[in-house]
């Protein structure tokens, strides 16, 4: 039996403002985002039968439901396309990436699941046609097609990709907390006007960053203030730029100078917080 396998790269929100909230309930937001080499494991095997059979493994694969996520949806909606036909799939995912902590892991693996089946399957889909089934799956599955650094803009998802590499140290830090994204947001009920496209294009990004923040996470820190503390540690730490959470939450970021002050940040979380997970990462 044939085994595929693929690396399904982390999320990282950098900056995050709510502009509005749409009529559909989603909303409008600027965000810079990148990706580090945090990552799950997708193994696919193509089996007989006519039903796949999806498992999840690994630290963080609890409190995933097996019946109804981002891997069962896609399927679906490629079924229910036409686009699969007479093949059914085994697919497992070791799960490295936390649940519920704003990293974008289920969104990644659909995404790069999504681009598999295109690729080994010959769908023949273009990015249009990509684009449409990822919406249908998650808001953040499109900007996940294509592991590039990333520019919502604020229209209904719209985004720009961005060529240069980042090159940052980031220190995660997760708090055994998981986020509803959807309670999250429906809890926002203040909203920021866009960030200036020119002034980000001008400004060298560390500074920019600096500057920016996560308007999500004064409702995230306000029923968890266990995340404060964390944020507050990380930030008084030698070599680090910012901290803050990334997306919905419950993950914190920090941002480092040099992989050395990140490493040695992550020793004194490991003894100041030691019951939660913490790793250094790097933007890929």
């Amino acid at each position: 039996m044939k085994k595929y396998k693929i690396r399904s790269f982390s999320k990282i929100n950098l900056s995050l403002r709510v502009l509005s909230r749409q009529n559909d309930g989603y909303h409008n937001i600027n965000s810079i985002i990148t990706f580090c080499n945090l990552h799950d494991v997708i193994s696919i095997y193509k089996i007989n039968g006519s039903n796949d059979k999806v498992s999840f493994s690994g630290r963080f694969k609890k409190g995933i439901n097996e019946k109804s996520n981002t891997i069962t949806k896609l399927l679906y909606l490629l079924r229910k396309k036409n686009f699969l036909k007479k093949q059914a799939f085994k697919i497992n995912i070791q799960k490295n990436i936390p649940h519920g902590a704003g990293l974008g892991g289920g969104s990644s693996n659909a995404a790069d699941l999504l681009n598999f089946f295109n690729k080994n399957m010959y769908l023949k889909l273009n990015n249009s046609e990509l684009n449409k089934i990822a919406n249908q799956i998650g808001f953040d599955v499109p900007i996940s097609l294509e592991k590039k650094n990333t520019l919502l803009i604020g229209k209904k998802g719209k985004m720009l990709k961005l060529n240069q590499k980042f090159r940052l140290n980031i220190v995660i830090v997760y708090p055994n907390i998981v986020c509803s994204t959807k309670k999250i947001y429906s809890k926002n009920k203040k909203y920021t006007q866009p960030m200036s496209q020119t002034y980000f294009y001008k400004k060298k990004l560390v500074d920019f960053l600096k500057s920016e923040k996560n308007d999500l996470e004064k409702i995230v820190t306000g029923l968890y203030p266990r995340v404060r503390k964390i944020i507050n540690f990380i930030k008084f730490q030698h070599g680090c730029y910012f901290s803050r959470i990334t997306g919905s939450g419950s993950a914190c970021i920090g941002m480092f100078s040099n992989t050395k002050s990140a490493v040695f940040t992550k020793k004194l979380i490991k003894l100041k917080f030691p019951k939660y997970w913490c790793i250094v990462s790097k933007t890929i």
